[in-house]
């Protein structure tokens, strides 16, 4: 697959597009020493049982210091353990086409790693696991992927879209190179409770249709991908919908199609 080479020099709202907008802890001006993104994954579950599509968002505990309070998508870093875990079905061929766009090193292996990181994530904010049920039992690696493996459930990639890319900018206290995916409410095989309340990551979750949940207080890039999910919905979450990349090039905020 061929990726697009078109840029445009303006992002939406006209402003830069910060994953870590609201936990800078320093003004754009103050110098930092450069920080290299770390890995992470984001996963937005949709609910289609209705005419208007729903979204699942977490507000995040008061306490914690990254946007502390804010709505936000289930997700976190990526881990070792994320490239063992087996999965009962690969990506979508164009999603890890996408994933793999000029990375140093790639391989599929690292491409279903983020989406994977997505899955455990939200397996550990919430309580929800996805996948399929496994007849045989499952190697999986020490730590939360554990669950899955006592649970018989096989992560299925096959049911996960990647739906957009950002990188924090240089200059802040925390940067990441966030992946964001999504998948259908129906890909749920397991939910279970207590991963949620008030001295949990998340202190609580909410279903709202896709066009009111920008009210909520959440970080803006949250808010944009949830604009670039509506237009992906609308198109039938088809494989071949470009996927929104947001970064800083040559000091400029960018918003290129892959």
């Amino acid at each position: 697959m061929s990726m697009s080479d078109d840029v445009e020099t303006t992002v939406p709202g006209g402003r830069l597009i910060d994953p870590n907008e609201g936990d800078r802890g320093v003004s754009d001006e103050t110098a930092l020493p450069y920080l290299r993104p770390k890995d992470s994954a984001t996963l937005i579950l949709i609910d289609r049982s209705e005419p208007v599509p729903k979204v699942l968002l977490g507000r995040r505990h008061s306490r914690h210091k990254f946007v502390p309070g804010k709505f936000v998508f289930p997700g976190g870093r990526v881990e070792i353990s994320d490239r063992q875990m087996p999965f009962a079905a690969p990506l979508h061929e164009r999603h890890t086409a996408r994933l793999l766009y000029k990375l140093k090193r790639p391989s599929a292996a690292k491409a279903a790693a983020y989406a994977l990181a997505a899955i455990r994530e939200t397996y550990e904010e919430t309580g929800l696991m996805l996948g399929t049920r496994a007849a045989e039992p499952i190697a999986a690696p020490a730590g939360p992927w554990q669950a899955f493996a006592q649970a018989h459930i096989l992560p299925d990639l096959g049911a996960i879209h990647f739906v957009a890319r950002a990188i924090t900018p240089t200059n802040r206290p925390r940067r990441f190179d966030s992946r964001f995916f999504a998948a259908d409410v129906s890909a749920i095989a397991q939910r279970a409770d207590g991963f949620v309340g008030p001295e949990a990551e998340l202190v609580e979750l909410v279903w709202l249709p896709i066009t009111e949940a920008s009210r909520l207080d959440m970080p803006r890039i949250t808010t944009i991908v949830l604009e670039d999910l509506r237009d992906r919905i609308s198109a039938g979450m088809s494989h071949d919908h470009p996927v929104p990349f947001y970064r800083m090039l040559h000091r400029r905020s960018v918003r290129e199609l892959l």
